[in-house]
């Protein structure tokens, strides 16, 4: 299956033509626009929102495929063409673009009280002082399977394009470019940003986007990005130890900067690994990582010593608190929740931030699209996590193991010269830790200049914009990124 614009040189086929007027009474509303203005500093930023869809179809059939959902929101009165154009991804697979529009970018958000999240909160969405509008317009996708995007075709082998590494990109890249020409936007400053899998989507879009849409891209916000999936895997390669070890021991000592970490990123760069490697048949190297392991963690030294001073989240998040009959979070080490079966030795639990967070964000999606985006949605729910497309992506040769993106960002950063990325991460993320991205960007050479790629470590885990700090130094970073342009 391949992706592109409608086939022009010859009329569609009769069955094409009868699946497109089958898809019109089952595809998405027509876009919605509405007007309207938030206070940012005292200023008041007048704004046009749009709610729609756009459709994919097969290149070679015109047979509609999939019906993909967008909110952006435009500043009014400025000259469009050479305002920046900002395009949202989360990730998953299987996440909708609420979380980054609600929860950071986007002109409302999302009240999040200062206690553990719930999944019975009462969404109240309020002007947001830390939208990006005010540098940029903004585009939130939702990928096929989430949000309110939908499926037009039952094709199986339709679904299986779009729920893969290529097909995902491929699909993407045609949206972004089709978006540019409908507004006339196709001279604006591009932008991409995402989120965990949507940073690993991000830096995949780019070549698509040159080769096949001819679209270059200014710039890359990636937040908590899945650059290496080898440096995530638990259990397999000793530096995935060595790279987690900074973020457990910045919620052991409830850190909100590297610089409260120096003395971990050391150990964990040099002696940690050196022992690491000597194996489990040294007991001198156990000793050794375990007396500083269990010291910079904050565990008993036995617990750590059973594990070959080799800790993994799942294994910190249960026993940090565990006389406590308390878990605390992969996506933030920050905030614990209940264990729902304290006294088993093993054990799976719900996430007290991604999962108790999932309700509140979807509700509020709902709300916002019917209250102040009006666009007739009627019943249809958002999908604002569906793991099951997680659990069926293709990852390629070599499985979710062995994917990776440092190459296309190698390759993309060695072509274009003004490509710049900016990667923004939590220092309490269990999930993917920052130490781990900053030992992989270490791999890049610097491209004429160092400065074109720079992690930024701010308090919170994996979700930053979660906290008020996070959100506004988030909202920062992106302004550097696209106004030095």
């Amino acid at each position: 299956m391949s992706l592109c614009a409608p086939v022009l040189a010859e009329a569609p086929p009769p069955n094409a033509k009868a699946a497109e007027q089958q898809s019109q009474t089952r595809g998405l509303p027509p876009e919605a626009v509405t007007s309207h203005a938030i206070a940012l500093q005292g200023e008041k930023i007048a704004f046009t929102a749009r709610a729609g869809a756009i459709r994919l179809k097969d290149a070679k059939t015109e047979a509609p495929q999939a019906d993909v959902a967008y909110v952006s929101y435009e500043r009014s009165g400025i000259e469009a063409s050479g305002r920046p154009v900002v395009f949202i991804f989360n990730g998953g697979p299987g996440a909708a673009s609420a979380w980054l529009g609600l929860g950071a970018i986007s002109p409302w958000r999302l009240r999040f009280p200062p206690e553990t999240p719930s999944p019975s909160l009462t969404p109240v969405l309020l002007d947001n002082a830390e939208t990006w509008l005010a540098f940029g317009d903004l585009v939130f996708i939702d990928p096929p399977g989430t949000g309110y995007s939908k499926f037009l075709s039952e094709k199986d082998d339709v679904e299986k394009r779009f729920f893969s590494v290529d097909g995902d990109a491929e699909a993407l890249a045609v949206v972004i470019r089709k978006w540019l020409t409908a507004r006339g936007r196709l001279t604006s400053p591009k932008y991409i940003v995402g989120e965990s899998y949507g940073g690993f989507r991000a830096v995949k879009l780019l070549a698509p986007l040159r080769e096949r849409e001819n679209i270059g891209v200014d710039g890359l916000f990636l937040v908590s990005p899945a650059l290496d999936f080898t440096w995530l895997q638990g259990g397999r390669p000793p530096l995935s130890y060595a790279a987690l070890l900074p973020s457990l021991a910045a919620v052991a000592r409830n850190a909100r900067d590297r610089g409260q970490l120096a003395d971990v990123e050391a150990y964990a760069a040099a002696d940690y690994v050196v022992d690491l490697l000597k194996g489990p048949k040294d007991p001198q190297a156990q000793s050794r990582m375990s007396e500083a392991v269990a010291r910079f963690t904050a565990l008993d030294r036995n617990f750590v010593a059973r594990l070959g001073a080799r800790v993994d989240a799942k294994s910190f998040s249960r026993e940090r608190k565990r006389n406590e009959q308390r878990i605390v979070s992969a996506y933030d080490g920050g905030v614990e929740g209940y264990d729902p079966d304290p006294f088993a030795p093993g054990g799976d639990w719900a996430d007290p931030v991604l999962d108790a967070w999932r309700a509140p964000l979807g509700a509020a999606m709902t709300l916002l699209t019917q209250e102040k985006l009006a666009w007739p949605i009627g019943d249809a729910r958002y999908a604002i996590l569906d793991g099951r497309i997680a659990r069926h992506w293709d990852f390629g040769h070599g499985g979710r193991a062995n994917a990776e993106a440092l190459s296309d960002m190698r390759d993309a950063l060695a072509l274009d010269p003004r490509l710049k990325i900016v990667v923004l991460q939590g220092v309490a993320d269990l999930v993917i830790p920052y130490f781990a991205t900053r030992l992989i960007l270490d791999q890049l050479p610097a491209y004429g200049d160092a400065d074109r790629v720079r992690l930024v470590v701010t308090a919170g885990g994996h979700m930053p914009y979660l906290r008020d700090e996070g959100r506004a130094r988030m909202r920062d970073e992106a302004r550097k990124l696209i106004e030095r342009h």
